[in-house]
């Protein structure tokens, strides 16, 4: 029996005071320090490791540039380091572009925050600026993303989640 890597995307979008868009918020709590969080998030071979083997380039640099792709065979999304303050937060504009489906929703904004607690972090990403029926997949795999990047960190372990068997399964 095929092992299923579709899962349905259960988190709705809350619509923002205006009512014409859309936001979604991920919290989790991740046992490390905010430099090293920060570097989990900004280095492009450890992202890769917890992001479905998706590389993010850039300059990490407010104004720059970024890139997102599996390499060799997707390109995922696309935008721009709308502000940059290393271990604390990063705010992006984000083009999905992994089908014609996610392009027409047109671009986005990502909002990662790190607060350390203890000896831990929050990690709060919140994903807005979105259609209120933006295509669930532009935002539903925040999920499985977090959960690999607290995986990792904590235990430098993969995790198996259905996004990351499913281009496992692609690149390979």
């Amino acid at each position: 029996m095929a092992e299923e890597f579709e899962v349905p995307h259960r988190i709705g979008l809350v619509p923002d005071s205006n009512g014409s868009g859309g936001t979604a918020v991920f919290e989790i709590y991740i046992k490390t320090t905010p430099e090293r969080l920060w570097e989990a998030i900004t280095d492009p071979q450890m992202r890769a490791k917890y992001s479905f083997g998706v590389t993010t380039e850039s300059e990490w640099t407010e104004g720059s540039e970024y890139r997102s792709s599996v390499p060799g065979v997707i390109e995922i999304a696309a935008g721009e380091n709308l502000e940059v303050d290393p271990p604390n937060r990063l705010v992006q504009s984000m083009t999905a572009l992994w089908s014609d489906e996610v392009k027409e929703v047109g671009p986005s904004r990502v909002t990662w925050e790190i607060r350390k607690v203890g000896d831990s972090c929050q990690l709060t990403v919140i994903h807005d600026q979105l259609p209120i029926d933006a295509n669930g997949e532009i935002y539903g795999g925040w999920m499985m993303i977090l959960s690999g990047l607290k995986t990792l960190v904590e235990t430098g372990e993969l995790l198996d989640t259905p996004g990351s068997l499913r281009y496992q399964q692609a690149a390979g």
